[in-house]
């Protein structure tokens, strides 16, 4: 298990990232500036909405403790390879997803960081553990930031090889997100079968209420419906790998997964189940 958490765990999520950053190209960074307003609308829904309404959860249902800083770590990762898909599957702007994805990627090395350590001494008081912000900054860097830019340069460099490599590489991430959910949720089940009754309905109103609001923020900014779209999906999927990730790297836990884990493992399947009714109404609309 030592191994497990200190070494496949975030070498996981590296190939993960590096798998995202396959997918990416210049283009999609630069297409920020061309369509500022859709992307400032996104971008504010995942780092600035997207907390708040956690926060709020945590609150109405009642969560403490580890539990509530892991709902809260969830909150601060963006979406990740699965909202452009997610996207992609319900007919919506993908360019716009995955021009989102990749900046709040890259900047959430600065975001959740301090955001983290926030929500740690916040809700664990006395019992948190020591966070570092320049300590997790690094980590991140290294298991997030860095294999993006590894895959950008590879496809920028390389076109037709990423072209060969993508299919395979987004294959083992979805295998690899599947492994760390199911193991972070074994680790962890007699937790998980004590705290499903408030876990559950808080982290099914959480995606259901993100993507509400990112919806409707898209709507009064009077973006297109594809554009819509894309931001409810943005703001409601998250990138469970990372809190899982975050939860073990904040902990320190080498024994087995820790309770931060937790939301995010069960988010991980619960995403899903809110996002099918979303992704069918958008198709068919």
């Amino acid at each position: 298990m030592d191994i497990l958490i200190n070494v496949v765990l975030p070498l996981s999520l590296a190939i993960i990232m590096l798998s995202l950053g396959i997918g990416l190209s210049i283009a999609d960074f630069a297409r920020v500036a061309q369509r500022p307003k859709a992307f400032s609308i996104g971008a504010i829904s995942q780092v600035v909405m997207l907390p708040i309404v956690a926060y709020a959860c945590v609150r109405a249902f009642g969560l403490s403790g580890e539990l509530a800083v892991g709902l809260m770590l969830l909150s601060l990762c963006p979406g990740g390879v699965t909202s452009n898909m997610v996207s992609k599957l319900a007919r919506g702007d993908v360019a716009l997803s995955v021009s989102l994805t990749a900046v709040v990627s890259l900047l959430s090395i600065l975001t959740v960081p301090v955001l983290a350590a926030w929500a740690v001494q916040h809700f664990m008081g006395d019992a948190a553990p020591d966070v570092s912000v320049t300590t997790l900054a690094f980590a991140m860097f290294l298991i997030t930031t860095l294999p993006v830019g590894i895959g950008v340069a590879i496809r920028h460099a390389a076109p037709s090889f990423a072209d060969r490599i993508d299919g395979g590489l987004s294959l083992l991430a979805t295998v690899l997100f599947v492994l760390i959910v199911v193991a972070a949720l074994a680790g962890n089940w007699a937790l998980f079968v004590e705290n499903l009754p408030r876990l559950g309905p808080a982290l099914i109103t959480l995606n259901v209420v993100l993507m509400a609001l990112g919806l409707a923020l898209a709507a009064l900014a009077g973006l297109a419906w594809q554009a819509r779209k894309t931001i409810s999906i943005e703001t409601g999927i998250q990138n469970a790998t990372l809190g899982i990730t975050l939860a073990a790297i904040i902990s320190g836990q080498s024994e087995g997964f820790s309770t931060m884990a937790l939301p995010s493992a069960v988010y991980g399947i619960t995403m899903y189940l809110v996002a099918l009714p979303f992704v069918a109404w958008f198709r068919n609309r």
